[in-house]
């Protein structure tokens, strides 16, 4: 049985909205999807994209990006 409840409080966001919250292009974000870097669901001829998961992929990636600080021995 599926849990209804669980669907509720999923919000989706089409590939524009990611595009726009990532700043890239929309063609980006298909090739992340494709690519399995993003999970997505399909309706019909379109995705949609759980808004956490964006969340998480953005956290993800300034951790990756962060510079690494060396400290300096005497």
């Amino acid at each position: 049985m599926v849990d209804l409840q669980r669907f509720e409080d999923a919000h989706y966001l089409t590939v524009a909205e990611v595009a726009q919250a990532m700043r890239v292009s929309k063609m980006t974000v298909y090739r992340m999807v494709h690519a399995g870097d993003l999970p997505a669901v399909r309706f019909g001829r379109s995705f949609r994209v759980p808004e956490r998961a964006v969340e998480e992929y953005l956290v993800a990636e300034q951790h990756a990006a962060a510079p690494v600080h060396r400290v300096q021995g005497s």
